[in-house]
């Protein structure tokens, strides 16, 4: 006699491994976030040619204009 019951059982095991793949991610990108943001910010203020300012956490830099002396 064969066993129909599997079917229901490895849908739910793809599942609870989305779901513990989905978390992981999620915590990477809110603790690695605010780093990734500053580098491409970084980026854009020397395409743009304005100075790149560091904020107090991370994520929170800014460009500015240069200052002519």
């Amino acid at each position: 006699m064969r066993n129909l019951n599997t079917h229901g059982q490895a849908l739910v095991e793809y599942v609870l491994i989305v779901a513990i793949i989905s978390v992981i991610t999620i915590a990477i990108v809110n603790y690695f976030g605010g780093y990734v943001k500053d580098s491409i910010t970084k980026t854009s203020c020397s395409l743009v040619d304005q100075e790149y300012v560091a904020g107090e956490k991370p994520g929170e830099g800014m460009c500015q204009d240069k200052t002519k002396e």
